[in-house]
């Protein structure tokens, strides 16, 4: 009986050896002035509260432990024997978006150099803690490596022609009212991808930059100008970000349709789920007598590194109104050159396409693209806030005829 005991615990014994044995993490030495949130924004785990704490359950700290230049540190960063089949069996996950996640991750990481092999070939897979053990409600914005938690708002008094819109965030979320000049227009102002889609990507900066996060913040601006002049907006894709003001914006998948519907992988799916929810509220508007309603899709295009582009526009050829706002938008745009870029001269087109979203959305539609995510003068003109407001303004003045 006692052999059986000591046989029973030997084999538990080395279960649990086993067990402990096949959990592996990335390592990393500590830099110079590196602190927790600094070494694990450089690998892109920061946004994520349960990185952080898994970060020091992992190496025995405490949280208010230093970090020791040249020690290494495991990082909330599973390593996995890739089977050179999928992610899928690789990690033994039924679900075919977390594996796409995973995937974009360690090629995100590949291309900015963080990881020296593409796990393809290295037959090395990261898997990042976040994407399988954190729920959404675990998300935190880290900005200049302050935390910045979700917490219950104070309730304020509001001065007369003021309103409160939390989607813009703490910092803008009071929106003062100047004037009813767009009183019974309706605007929808859809930013491009987000979701399991982020769109165009450059990974030769610091920090990896995603067209779905500089496209949504100019949204916000844009929205924001037109509720201050009494216009009814419709952000169609919405995110808890709210209005940023860093020059880095951490790339999510956390983007919904209208604020609560999941974002479909499939690009067509994507397209119809945006247009069918724009289309259903201009059928309602346009019962109740609304005869101002406007669309416009904002995108950053991605072309060579060496080809900067200035804004431009695309529109729909059988509609007169789609194309009149696009040069309306051309006009405003040059203008503005001429004033504050004096000699510089601006060469932002108008085109013709017919694009998905041009041509199956009931409200006559625009489509921008704000510049090309890759050039390096380019990205001055999305990654500064003072630009990102400033592209806000000019494409406001466009669709609204209201000079600013």
């Amino acid at each position: 009986m006692l052999k059986s005991i000591i046989t029973l615990g030997i084999i538990c014994l080395q279960i649990t050896l086993m067990t402990a044995a096949e959990v592996k993490f990335h390592s990393v030495k500590a830099k110079s002035g590196d602190g927790v949130y600094s070494l694990l924004r450089r690998y892109h785990l920061s946004s994520y509260s349960c990185n952080i704490d898994y970060f020091y359950e992992i190496n025995k700290l405490d949280k208010k432990a230093s970090l020791h230049t040249g020690k290494k540190y495991k990082l909330p960063v599973k390593i996995y024997n890739y089977n050179g089949k999928s992610i899928r069996s690789t990690i033994n996950v039924d679900d075919w978006e977390t594996a796409v996640q995973i995937q974009q991750y360690n090629e995100a990481i590949y291309k900015l150099g963080v990881r020296s092999t593409h796990y393809r070939n290295s037959k090395i897979l990261w898997v990042p803690h976040h994407l399988l053990e954190c729920r959404p409600s675990t998300a935190k914005v880290l900005i200049n490596d302050e935390k910045i938690e979700n917490k219950e708002k104070t309730k304020k008094a509001k001065k007369k022609g003021e309103f409160t819109e939390e989607l813009f965030g703490t910092k803008y979320e009071d929106v003062e009212i100047i004037d009813s000049k767009l009183k019974g227009e309706v605007y929808y102002v859809v930013s491009g991808h987000g979701g399991p889609d982020p769109g165009a990507c450059c990974t030769s900066t610091e920090s990896m930059l995603c067209e779905d996060e500089y496209a949504y913040d100019v949204s916000l601006r844009l929205a924001r100008n037109l509720m201050q002049h009494g216009a009814t907006v419709h952000m169609i894709i919405q995110d808890t970000d709210g209005i940023r003001d860093d020059e880095f914006l951490e790339c999510d998948r956390d983007e919904k349709c209208m604020g609560k519907s999941k974002i479909p992988l499939n690009q067509k799916k994507r397209l119809h789920q945006r247009a069918s929810a724009i289309n259903s509220l201009h059928k309602k508007y346009k019962k109740k007598g609304y005869k101002t309603q406007k669309a416009i899709m904002i995108h950053i295009d991605s072309r060579s590194e060496s080809k900067s582009q200035d804004v431009f526009f695309y529109h729909w050829g059988k509609s007169r109104t789609s194309k009149k706002l696009a040069y309306d938008l051309q006009n405003t745009f040059r203008a503005k050159y001429k004033k504050y870029q004096k000699g510089r001269g601006y060469h932002g087109y108008v085109s013709e396409r017919g694009l998905y979203m041009l041509r199956n959305t009931a409200p006559p539609a625009v489509f921008v693209e704000l510049a090309n995510i890759r050039n390096k003068n380019d990205h001055k003109r999305i990654m500064y806030k003072t630009n990102r407001q400033a592209l806000a303004n000019w494409l406001f003045e466009g669709l609204s005829g209201i000079k600013q």
